[in-house]
């Protein structure tokens, strides 16, 4: 039997936006990972390691681009495209022409 309060509930995003998400979050624990290390042992001793290409170049620009794909997955609609499919051949009642309508060309 179903009942007529049946509560429906509708998500924010589909399986696609999370996966996405779910990447891009990875690939910004990527940056911070190559980001990580290039210290010393002996905290006297200074090393040279922390400018490192991999620490200054890579490992930041890896990091934007992780929070730019996450970006993406957040404002991806998937339902737009199904939406836009289905609304191609739909008629609103405001195009079609006015029958009664009468010019008053004076």
């Amino acid at each position: 039997m179903k009942s007529n309060n049946e509560i429906k509930t509708h998500f924010l995003f589909e399986k696609v936006n999370y996966k996405l998400l779910l990447i891009g979050l990875g690939i910004i624990a990527l940056g911070f990972i190559l980001m990580s290390g290039g210290g010393s042992d002996d905290p006297k001793v200074f090393s040279d390691a922390i400018f490192d290409f991999r620490r200054i170049r890579l490992a930041p620009t890896v990091v934007l681009i992780g929070f730019g794909f996450t970006i993406y997955a957040i404002l991806k609609n998937p339902a737009a495209k199904a939406a836009e499919t289905t609304t191609q051949g739909e008629t609103f009642p405001e195009d079609a022409a006015i029958k009664n309508f009468k010019k008053n060309n004076k």
